[in-house]
């Protein structure tokens, strides 16, 4: 897969579906992924085997983290690593992310095996 030199959340938004995912893939080099993700009033992503970069694009919301609920906007850049439990709540019609997905696979969280 080529590495496009420019990507916009408009060429993501028109593009299919990502067959089995949640989100649309811009590339994958497999030391890094970058998606677009945009769910639709309901967040139904699992905790991922990756460390994960969210890059808020538009929209706005509450990010829940394990245990915390964080607010978040536009520019706002969130992180969860591999195997935590995390999804988007109360986020408006707009919301959309990029995800970048990074480092080694892991079953479980750093520190907790």
């Amino acid at each position: 897969m080529a590495i496009p030199r420019r990507i916009t959340p408009a060429d993501m938004a028109a593009a299919p579906p990502t067959p089995g995912r949640l989100s649309k893939l811009a590339f994958d080099t497999g030391e890094i992924e970058l998606r677009f993700y945009a769910p639709q009033r309901v967040d139904n992503q699992v905790a991922h085997d990756r460390d994960e970069l969210y890059f808020v694009v538009s929209g706005s919301g509450a990010y829940e983290h394990e245990t915390e609920r964080i607010p978040f906007g536009p520019g706002h850049v969130l992180f969860a690593a591999a195997g935590e439990r995390h999804r988007f709540v109360d986020f408006t019609d707009e919301f959309a992310v990029w995800v970048v997905f990074y480092g080694p696979v892991r079953r479980t969280a750093p520190g907790t095996d």
